[in-house]
């Protein structure tokens, strides 16, 4: 065994050297700091490959005995906080087998045998991922059914619809609603993508070349419940594309929420004063009393630079390596933790925004006006067999009609309406109504109510399945 003043024993790559690591350089290397969260999934690994190893006859049924009993007390120490990380355990791996040789002798070190730490991370790494998208996925389905939820609350609110931020046509504030849980919904589909992407064994690989001693990779897939086997022991070693469309998952979903937060911003604000923020998601102002801000949506719109910065930042770490690993893969773990920390917790935060928001329906349909009929108008007009380029140009002419005479486009007289066009009639008054303008739009994807239940249903039916 290792004594405490042979401090290059105590390293898995120690025989090769000789001289004393700069104590700079042995904090600069090492990532148990930040790699010690996977210690359940670095267990996990371990109790899989003792089992293979024992089946090729190169540990004995005892030592094989000894071994997992060794690993489920450490699995033990790591569930109570008991576990004492020593100076020189430089990541997980480290530090769990120095603890078994602790524990019952030198027979730890045959727990290694055809196993390297470049193949023994990725399996860590891709069994962690695994259960952190299971609880991702979990907090935006919450947010996805809270939005329907919503949406079959709301469903009654007018609302005015914008492109580039000016009052474009009347919609359902419950349209807007499924407007972001349709684009949440793609990535949840994006997520489940990358789960099923992550699902392959690298266990069995060694440093780089494979596995001398014939492992069985099969029984190790079934073992640690991974769906395939991975091809190439090369790539198995380097490839962190697993963690690169995590980051990417991130970051097209927080571009998503930061869109999402953006509007409610707006629409919160006294200028519009369609919803309010529960207090439980705003804070106040140190100076101004009357102060109430919606800082839980600023600080969702903010983590999108964050999130986004750790994809791009990690594609640089990644893009110029050569073949097989490199150290610089040590910042995967940290874009991985990182990213995990900041989706986890901004998605239960945007849940409970939108579950406890207050729409305010008199101020959404008060903010309707009847310039944003200007299209009905239109096709009021196509309605009577005008082709709609003309039908435009001519609701464009009552509208600078009503300017001219500073009306609202609804009271522009029908004299002045036939001036413009004999088509118009006593009917044309039909058209200055909201909810008729709304309920028009009942193709699929529409912003009338049989529309939006539609979509509403839809949408329940794929999250169900």
């Amino acid at each position: 065994m290792a004594t405490g003043d042979d401090k290059s024993e105590e390293k898995l790559w120690g025989g090769r050297f000789t001289g004393a690591t700069d104590p700079i350089m042995e904090k600069f290397n090492a990532s148990i700091g930040f790699d010690k969260r996977m210690w359940k999934e670095d267990i996990t690994g371990s109790l899989a490959y003792i089992k293979a190893i024992e089946r090729l006859g190169l540990v004995t049924a005892a030592e094989c005995l000894s071994i997992s009993d060794g690993l489920r007390a450490i699995y033990k120490e790591w569930e109570s906080n008991s576990f004492v990380i020593k100076p020189f355990d430089e990541d997980i791996h480290t530090a769990n087998e120095r603890r078994l040789k602790e524990l019952i002798g030198d027979a730890a070190g045959k727990l290694h045998t055809g196993r390297s730490r470049n193949d023994q991370v990725t399996v860590d790494m891709r069994l962690w991922l695994r259960e952190a998208i299971k609880n991702i996925r979990s907090y935006l389905i919450s947010f996805i059914q809270v939005s329907l939820s919503r949406a079959k609350r709301d469903i009654d609110v007018l609302m005015p619809g914008y492109t580039h931020l000016q009052q474009a046509q009347p919609i359902r504030w419950s349209h807007w609603v499924l407007c972001h849980a349709t684009s949440l919904l793609r990535d949840l589909q994006r997520l489940d993508q990358t789960a099923n992407r992550a699902d392959e064994l690298t266990l069995g690989s060694g440093a780089l070349a494979g596995n001398a001693f014939g492992v069985d990779r099969q029984m190790l897939a079934k073992e640690l419940r991974f769906s395939r086997v991975s091809s190439n022991s090369l790539d198995a070693t380097m490839d962190r594309d697993f963690v690169i469309d995590f980051l990417y998952w991130a970051s097209v979903t927080m571009l998503h929420l930061s869109r999402w937060a953006e509007d409610l911003i707006i629409y919160s604000s006294k200028e519009f004063g369609f919803a309010t923020l529960a207090d439980a998601y705003s804070t106040g102002s140190s100076l101004m009393p009357q102060k109430k801000n919606a800082d839980s949506l600023e600080l969702i719109r903010g983590k999108a630079g964050s999130v986004c910065g750790r994809l791009t930042g990690f594609m640089m770490s990644y893009k110029g390596l050569p073949s097989t690993y490199n150290k610089d893969l040590q910042e995967d773990k940290i874009a991985m933790f990182e990213t995990y920390d900041s989706m986890s917790e901004l998605l239960q935060i945007a849940t409970g925004v939108l579950s406890t928001l207050t729409v305010h329906k008199s101020r959404c349909q008060g903010a309707l006006t009847s310039d944003m009929l200007a299209t009905d108008l239109a096709y009021y007009l196509v309605r009577k067999g005008i082709p709609f380029r003309e039908a435009h140009s001519l609701s464009g002419l009552c509208v600078a009609a009503a300017e001219a005479k500073s009306v609202k486009l609804c009271d522009l007289p029908l004299v002045d309406l036939q001036a413009i066009s004999q088509d118009f009639g006593p009917d044309v008054m039909l058209v200055w109504n909201y909810e008729n303008s709304v309920e028009q739009y009942t193709s699929v994807g529409g912003t009338a109510k049989s529309a939006v239940l539609h979509q509403i249903d839809a949408m329940e039916k794929v999250l169900k399945e």
